[in-house]
């Protein structure tokens, strides 16, 4: 039975309903601070923990719930001895804690917060009672999330308890949410001095951890006999991310859908203007940029490869209207993400009842920060910092002898960009800024333009071409030039870039560099 509880929590929603669901059902409410004055306000009967604990809050409330009386009544256990003990002391037993803890995360992600600032939303009594409440897990129950309030309203309603195991589960949260709340705090600590031993690290923390809170499961893995979730990092910063879009129609989402659909929009978020990208297996099939609208951006970006573009993954960076969703339903597609859909559009949609819409919202201003790349392998994890740079085509240095023309210029922009996002090795030819072919994964740059080659739905002649990477040789660039480009942009940067550039000029090709490659693995 429920018989007395301790509230004190920083994120108070919902907590002044449950308090007074537990108080009507005469539970004793303890409790703290901002916490008892919003619950009295809220008409609930409130003991506070200073007159349990006979000590008044001190240091500015620094110290409040670090007592005897409060920790004895949670940790002690349900037998005879225990009993006598709390008795002679005149504690009695805490049965509920509900505790969530200062909000260290949000404060210090906040723009412009001080070290002092970080420093006191390090919460010390709140992880304390947590760690306690769930330790005692066999006896006490613990809360510290406010979605958990109403099913345990209703169990308390039914019975006047809460089920073993619902303890342990509670337990099992309780002590995710102090772990995730300790990495953060380390995390802060790292990154205020990252720049120690960044000589011998390169600025990558002796530790390696985030908050990883399980957003929901996944229809199955990339195959159906294996299961999969995506779980969210709880310190990730701003800008689009996946595990935030709202799916408003379809199926289940998978484990290559989610995959899908990271690629397809973070190669579409490198655009400013209207742009659709194609995706099949996490590589660009078709990518187009359309000032006069997404709509014909869709219908260029399907036309570098319709074949590949069946069930394939959409992402485009404009609001899909009732055109755009008439081009979309022509094609059986997995999943489209877009900002929002208009009324008419998903009316439309709506006849594909497979097809998985997810809204993105804003998108701001690009892809925002990705601090790290990570990869699981066999016994670790790789770390890396994001791919989150690109040298724009007017900024690279042209290294032949004809300078591309302002047309080529803008197509090689468009171009790197997309190559960006293309498994290596990659090769990317385009005109205007559409895609007409798309090389991915070979063992070798040659092979990728040949793959371009026999997949081009237009002809290739008068096309730019982009390379995720330099040319080790000639035959390289002499196999662009075969298929008709007349422009080129890549790194640069191997032993025989002079032979490279003489063939460029060799065969009429401006060729520009931007010493920056994008490997995709």
């Amino acid at each position: 039975m429920i018989e007395r509880a301790l509230v004190s929590v920083s994120d108070k929603r919902g907590v002044v309903d449950f308090a007074r669901t537990l108080a009507e059902r005469g539970v004793e409410i303890l409790s703290t601070g901002g916490t008892a004055r919003a619950l009295a306000d809220g008409g609930v009967p409130v003991t506070p923990v200073a007159d349990v604990t006979g000590a008044a809050e001190i240091l500015d409330g620094r110290v409040k719930t670090l007592h005897p009386a409060i920790h004895g009544g949670i940790l002690a256990r349900a037998n005879d001895a225990h009993r006598a003990e709390l008795g002679s002391r005149g504690i009695g037993f805490i049965d509920l804690v509900v505790v969530n803890l200062y909000p260290f995360e949000r404060v210090v992600s906040a723009p412009g917060t001080s070290r002092e600032d970080a420093v006191e939303n390090i919460d010390i009594g709140g992880p304390a009672m947590v760690r306690s409440a769930a330790k005692n897990h066999e006896r006490v129950a613990v809360v510290v999330d406010p979605d958990d309030y109403d099913g345990l309203a209703r169990e308390i309603a039914r019975g006047g308890g809460i089920a073993e195991s619902t303890r342990r589960h509670l337990a099992r949260k309780a002590f995710a949410h102090t772990a995730g709340y300790d990495r953060a705090i380390a995390d802060y600590f790292a990154g205020e001095h990252g720049a120690r031993g960044a000589a011998e690290s390169g600025g990558f923390p002796a530790r390696l951890g985030a908050a990883w809170e399980r957003a929901f499961s996944l229809r199955y893995g990339e195959n159906p006999h294996q299961q999969a979730a995506l779980y969210r990092d709880t310190s990730a910063g701003s800008g689009p991310r996946i595990d935030q879009m709202e799916k408003l129609q379809g199926k289940e989402l998978s484990y290559n859908n989610i995959l899908d659909l990271d690629a397809a929009l973070g190669c579409c978020l490198e655009f400013s203007e209207p742009a659709a990208v194609i995706v099949k297996h996490t590589n660009p099939c078709g990518a187009a940029v359309d000032p006069t609208g997404v709509s014909h951006a869709y219908e260029a970006a399907r036309a570098t490869d319709p074949t590949s573009a069946f069930g394939g993954i959409v992402a485009v960076n404009r609001e899909v209207d009732p055109e755009l969703a008439a081009r979309l339903s022509e094609t059986f597609l997995e999943c489209v993400i877009a900002p929002g859909y208009a009324e008419g559009a998903r009316e439309i949609l709506a006849a594909k009842k497979n097809l998985r819409l997810l809204a993105a919202g804003d998108l701001g201003s690009g892809a925002g920060e990705r601090a790290m790349a990570l990869r699981s392998v066999a016994g670790g994890l790789l770390a890396q910092s994001a791919d989150d740079v690109i040298t724009p085509a007017d900024e690279a240095n042209i290294v032949t002898a004809r300078a591309p023309s302002a047309e080529e210029l803008r197509s090689l922009d468009f171009a790197w960009r997309v190559v960006k996002h293309v498994k290596s090795n990659a090769i990317v030819f385009a005109r205007d800024t559409r895609a007409l072919a798309v090389g991915a994964g070979q063992m070798s740059r040659i092979d990728s333009v040949s793959l371009c080659r026999m997949k081009a739905q237009a002809p290739l002649g008068g096309s730019v071409a982009a390379s995720d990477a330099f040319f080790p040789f000639r035959d390289g660039l002499d196999a662009l030039a075969d298929a008709g480009a007349t422009a080129v942009i890549q790194p640069g940067g191997s032993k025989r870039d002079d032979e490279v550039i003489a063939a460029a000029d060799e065969r009429g090709v401006a060729m520009i560099l931007t010493g920056e490659r994008h490997f995709r693995h």
